[in-house]
């Protein structure tokens, strides 16, 4: 029997070392060539400056709220309430940071992102990541969640404790409140640092959770375009070269991200993202024309990260209103969405689904939360005698419409 003899065409080993090349040009172009960035990690979200500017207030009152821990005492609950990008972790850092300069360790920092997988989406997640700061290994399963209690709070009475939950209406929508009663209820030393973009969440939590917390709220409001213009500002000359921006493509930034709620994050990233355009482009500055197609570009991704990240329920009600403004033919249609339609539409596919439906006052709380990322808008409409009738609106184009359905056909195909 006569084997066969594999072998590449000359035209197809062209190809291939073409495209070698090509690859390996980027990379020693990338390599080799002056870049516009000084210090990228100085634009990241999760760089900690040396100076926060336009907090010292929030910086004032958390300080004095959470000193009584460096004589031994349970500093207050705090609750930090405040819309995305005005500053509220990166100040709790910043406050904790500077505790740690001055305390003889008599106490213990456990900051938590409740929104990170696999961190805070059941009752035992959260317990184990916490008990791994205290070096205690927990299996993934197997072990009673009373048990994990009781070795917590076991570690928590040798010490105080300030807890860090960030984003911790996400820990609550995944787990329910139950956990914070518990902390709260507890004989150990547990202050409690709740962190959320939401403003209502502590309305939603059972009123003897809110009881046993006895938090401090603290809200922090959003930059206008001047703020914004000086926490740029501080940023770019330790990320950039000298010269490489000018004064009317960080105004327009600034100007950008007021109109986002006065988001600092999305104005460091509209900088990031435009550097790196300019970059990639060979050019030795950053122009309005980079930062107007940074902005498209973040609209987009920003977008579709936000419908990735949330929960099961939430992306079901996103469902509902999308097939809300479906003909039976497929078609778009131009039309306001009533919050009773939804609720029903989310009741079939959640049944379609296998899973449980939510109350309808939840469903109405999870379509809110999308009125304050943007993607629709609600008005109430008078019936006269027959009563009011909220109605739900997308705000977005029909593009991102289109991108949002991908995204959820994607989902509900794994």
């Amino acid at each position: 029997m006569v084997g066969s003899i594999s072998f590449k065409l000359p035209s197809e080993i062209t190809v291939n070392e073409m495209m070698d090349n090509k690859v390996q040009n980027i990379f020693n172009n990338y390599l080799y060539k002056e870049s516009l960035f000084k210090n990228r990690e100085v634009l990241s979200t999760n760089f900690l400056p040396n100076t926060i500017v336009h907090r010292d207030t929030e910086i004032e009152i958390i300080s004095s709220i959470l000193a009584p821990i460096l004589k031994g005492y349970k500093p207050s609950n705090v609750f930090i309430y405040g819309g995305i990008g005005c500053g509220k972790t990166v100040t709790i850092k910043y406050i904790l940071e500077q505790l740690s300069k001055i305390s003889n360790n008599t106490y213990k920092t456990i900051y938590i992102n409740c929104k990170m997988k696999k961190v805070s989406d059941t009752e035992y997640r959260i317990l184990s990541q916490i008990l791994k700061e205290f070096d205690v290994l927990v299996p993934e399963t197997g072990i009673a969640t009373n048990v994990l209690y009781k070795k917590f709070f076991e570690e928590a009475s040798k010490q105080n404790i300030i807890l860090v939950f960030d984003e911790i209406d996400c820990l609550v929508n995944k787990i329910g409140d139950e956990f914070l009663y518990n902390i709260s209820r507890s004989d150990s030393n547990i202050s409690v640092v709740g962190i959320t973009n939401n403003i209502y969440f502590a309305e939603k939590i059972d009123p003897r959770v809110r009881s046993s917390l006895a938090e401090e709220e603290i809200i922090f409001k959003p930059y206008n375009a001047e703020q914004l213009k000086d926490i740029i500002s501080l940023r770019i000359s330790d990320a950039f070269y000298e010269n490489t921006i000018d004064d009317s493509v960080l105004n327009k930034c600034a100007a950008l991200a007021a109109q986002e709620h006065g988001d600092a994050r999305r104005a460091l990233d509209l900088i990031r993202v435009a550097a790196e355009i300019s970059e990639r482009s060979g050019q030795t500055t950053i122009t309005e024309i980079q930062l107007d197609v940074a902005k498209e570009r973040i609209n987009t991704d920003k977008l579709t990260e936000i419908v990735r990240s949330q929960p099961r329920h939430s992306q079901i009600v996103l469902e509902s209103m999308m097939s809300l403004r479906k003909t039976s033919k497929g078609q778009w249609i131009d039309s306001r969405i009533l919050t009773s339609d939804i609720y029903k539409s989310y009741n079939k596919l959640c049944e379609n689904n296998g899973l449980n439906p939510l109350t309808q006052r939840r469903v109405c709380d999870l379509v809110n939360e999308y009125e304050t990322l943007g993607i629709i808008n609600t008005k109430i409409s008078s019936r006269g005698r027959y009563g009011k009738l909220r109605e739900v609106v997308f705000a977005v184009n029909e593009e991102m419409i289109a991108k949002i359905e991908g995204i959820l056909l994607k989902i509900n195909s794994y």
